[in-house]
């Protein structure tokens, strides 16, 4: 997978894609993350890509002509743009995955007030938003999506496994884990996950992830998977099935 990042910061990445899981699968060629500087594609030797909104208003937009010559520049048959934006759709473990099938993604990290609708319209395929808050760029955001799509990538973890019992993957949060020393400053770990049952161990995480979900994140049962037993067990936390 390619990811070129269309930004008015190159300088800050690779940041965090540069290290760990994410920086390991860039070296062994799993992904190559590029940053690419906006200003390049503006006319001008000022390198301006933003000026005042139409009609007024607070703020500055980015501009439509450097932002559709990048993506026309970097785009290739198959590719994805996606802009960051408050406004977009929420971003999830869904989309992650969806975009993880990509062979190229073209992020453009937005910046000031917003960006030239005519720019969305023209050169954009999906906007995301991390949530309901908003961030000084779209960089950051770019930075969180890049990692979240990489990860999934084949030959990235250690385990395929591993992306399946995260938080999320299956509609639920993930469950309580632990690992050695069996018992700190008299706490000790439950005892169900130390007795070899693999069966009673997995109906066990299951039930703490429909807890775990219950307690924090209840909206997410509406879409979630649930069998007899699952339900049976929220009804005993107090849990009504709508």
């Amino acid at each position: 997978m390619r990811i070129d990042i269309v930004t008015l910061f190159p300088e800050i990445f690779p940041g965090p894609l540069g290290e760990s899981i994410i920086g390991r699968a860039a070296a062994r060629k799993l992904v190559r993350i590029n940053a690419v500087d906006l200003r390049n594609y503006t006319d001008d030797a000022r390198g301006t890509v933003d000026d005042k909104p139409y009609g007024g208003g607070p703020g500055m937009l980015m501009k439509v002509e450097p932002l559709v010559k990048a993506v026309e520049d970097l785009r290739k048959p198959g590719s994805m743009v996606i802009l960051t934006s408050p406004r977009g759709e929420r971003f999830s473990q869904k989309a992650a995955r969806e975009l993880a099938k990509k062979e190229h993604l073209i992020m453009i990290a937005g910046h000031y007030e917003g960006v030239d609708e005519r720019a969305i319209e023209l050169a954009v395929d999906r906007e995301y938003s991390l949530g309901d808050f908003v961030l000084t760029s779209g960089n950051l955001a770019a930075m969180v999506m890049a990692d979240a799509v990489v990860r999934l990538l084949p030959g990235v973890l250690g385990s395929d496994e591993s992306s399946v019992d995260e938080s999320h993957s299956s509609g639920l949060l993930e469950y309580p884990q632990y690992t050695k020393p069996a018992v700190w400053h008299g706490v000790a770990v439950p005892e169900i996950v130390t007795n070899g049952n693999h069966a009673a161990i997995a109906r066990w995480r299951r039930e703490m992830s429909l807890k775990n979900t219950y307690e924090k994140r209840p909206e997410l049962l509406k879409n979630a998977q649930l069998n007899e037993k699952d339900k049976w067990f929220l009804r005993t936390l107090g849990w009504e099935e709508l």
